[in-house]
């Protein structure tokens, strides 16, 4: 009867561990994305260029531009991060700022949100991954431009705004950390 039983229990092991070599539905092309969108990033850089002191391509596929560097520490997992950030799609339409003018200046004002630094944890779900990849390359007190490739934010879904597949350029205003 014990032997009956780790047989069964074997078979419904091997079936279980077995079960993630089938795809169910369509999955997310996570490397396509990636290759598509590195591409797209080399296009808008061509035909945007920015003033920036260096170029960090991150290994996410997140291309950081510095404009201003710091000489203050680069943040570890954990820290909070304190910026000011304005975010736009690549044909420049801007879809969400913390700056109370630029949001005035492009139609995006709403009187119930407080317009003030942004803050989040290094390396939490509190914000897209790819803000994490880019600064987590920045030292406390920099500015730059973070490009981020659409398996990096988004992915495939619409988020209000921001159609699926979107990469997304954020400029950024490293303020502090804690």
């Amino acid at each position: 009867m014990m032997l009956k039983r780790s047989f069964i229990w074997a078979v419904v092991a091997v079936f279980a561990f077995s079960c993630d070599q089938f795809e169910f539905g369509e999955q997310y092309d996570e490397m396509g994305n990636l290759t598509r969108d590195r591409e797209r990033i080399e296009n808008y850089l061509a035909t945007n260029p920015y003033e920036y002191v260096e170029k960090i391509e991150d290994e996410s596929g997140t291309v950081i531009l510095i404009q201003e560097e710091s000489t203050l520490n680069k943040p570890s997992t954990g820290s909070v991060i304190y910026t000011n950030y304005t975010g736009r799609l690549l044909d420049g339409t801007i879809f969400e700022t913390t700056l109370e003018n630029v949001a005035r200046e492009h139609g995006l004002f709403d009187e119930e949100k407080v317009y003030e630094p942004d803050f989040f944890v290094l390396n939490s779900n509190q914000r897209i991954a790819g803000f994490s990849y880019g600064f987590r390359n920045l030292r406390s007190g920099s500015k730059a431009v973070l490009i981020i490739p659409s398996p990096h934010a988004y992915r495939d879904r619409d988020q209000g705004p921001i159609p699926a597949n979107s990469v997304l350029v954020f400029e950024v205003d490293f303020l502090g950390m804690d």
